[in-house]
């Protein structure tokens, strides 16, 4: 469960990072992807059995005089597994709404008895962009950098679209655990799913995992994408070695667009 929690954070904040393709969005919309007052909810089953929650939520505020857009993502075990093992996981990105890039972004982790806090700071420059972490000071990584929080949205309101083609693997960096951190995602193509809220028409991606521990293959994880105009996550799927374990959207609140992904009966 811890494992599984941990990628769910990963992959539904960062996972999707399909923004850093070569592919162009189709046409700008009306509205934006997202916005203040935002919030999408998850469970993660087992199953029958329900062992986590996740959240994420976006809030436009104020930082140092600047007007960005708080967004959070977060984790929690419930039930039986937040007895045998309490997770309390967040993670956080404030946004600079005229650059959408990142000024800081906060990790919070509280899995058993260990503990991980950091706070970083971003200075985007035209070659480089200069970090300063609480924990491993100052240096220097790629330009234009997002952490995973803020990668995960601006993907969602730029690059999802129509021009992927089925099967191409995307390769990009993020800054995450203070370090460059490389991804790779395999587009697979549309497909419709059923969910709670009715059958729907989604963009469907496998992030490619690392063999070993957790993962027998590369693609033992799922993730589906609404094709509309929100371009919101519903169902992530993992393939552990432990077992097979969901998450699915749960409720939300605040999208700019019409949740329009529905396939007719």
């Amino acid at each position: 469960m811890r494992t599984s929690l941990k990628y769910f954070l990963i992959l539904i904040m960062g996972g999707l990072l399909i923004g850093f393709s070569e592919s162009k969005a189709q046409k700008p919309v009306a509205r934006p992807a997202y916005g203040h007052g935002e919030e999408l909810h998850y469970v993660m089953s087992y199953g029958i059995i329900t062992g986590g929650r996740g959240v994420l939520s976006v809030r436009d505020t104020v930082l140092n005089g600047r007007k960005v857009q708080h967004m959070v993502g977060s984790a929690h075990t419930v039930g039986l597994a937040d007895a045998v093992y309490k997770i309390r996981d967040k993670y956080e990105s404030f946004v600079d709404v005229k650059t959408d890039l990142p000024v800081k972004s906060i990790r919070n982790i509280r899995e058993g008895r260990y503990r991980y806090y950091n706070e970083v700071l971003y200075q985007h420059g035209p070659d480089s962009t200069k970090i300063i972490s609480q924990r491993s000071g100052e240096k220097y990584v790629a330009p234009n950098i997002y952490d995973i929080v803020s990668a995960f949205y601006i993907a969602r309101k730029n690059h999802f679209n129509d021009s992927m083609v089925k099967g191409q693997v995307i390769e990009f960096v993020t800054y995450f655990s203070d370090k460059e951190y490389p991804l790779r995602i395999r587009y697979r193509g549309i497909e419709t799913i059923n969910t709670k809220f009715g059958k729907l028409e989604c963009y469907k991606f496998s992030p490619v995992t690392e063999v070993g521990r957790s993962f027998k293959t590369e693609d033992d994880m799922h993730v589906w994408i609404t094709r509309d105009q929100n371009r919101i996550p519903v169902r992530i799927k993992f393939n552990l070695v432990v077992g097979s374990f969901t998450c699915d959207l749960e409720q939300f609140r605040g999208l700019q667009n019409p949740f329009s992904s529905f396939v007719p009966k």
